[in-house]
């Protein structure tokens, strides 16, 4: 996979998973607000994978607690796959917990932001996703 950053916005190709619609539109305005100008969005972790496995992503943007797959099973898999491993992913979620946290971390998040998000919050979370690419 080509590796491009943040800067380069609309270039790059989110994955939105989240089992709110609500929740989905948001990050995906929160994207477009950033100059992103291409998504997919999925409602779970299984039609994550689905998408994942069918075409390329720059970046993987997952809630927690979702139905079917969590976020946590989306997360492994996506680590465990040689063609997904290094994908950014970006947790967004209303789990807070420090234990969450860090077991969203040593998964291999590349980073965690709790909801509600604003979008300095996001757009912050997006810049340390790409920071070192």
């Amino acid at each position: 996979m080509e590796k491009r950053g943040v800067n380069e916005p609309s270039g790059v190709k989110a994955l939105v998973v989240d089992d709110e619609p609500t929740t989905r539109l948001l990050v995906k305005r929160l994207l477009r607000d950033l100059g992103w100008k291409a998504f997919e969005e999925a409602k779970d972790g299984k039609e994550a994978v689905q998408k994942l496995q069918a075409e390329p992503f720059d970046l993987l943007v997952l809630d927690w607690n979702m139905p079917e797959m969590t976020g946590l099973d989306l997360l492994k898999a996506v680590r465990a796959d040689d063609n997904l491993k290094d994908l950014p992913v970006l947790v967004v979620t209303g789990e807070a917990k420090k234990s969450v946290v860090l077991e969203a971390m040593e998964a291999g998040a590349s980073y965690y932001v709790v909801k509600p998000i604003s979008p300095q919050a996001f757009q912050d979370a997006i810049a340390e996703v790409f920071k070192n690419r």
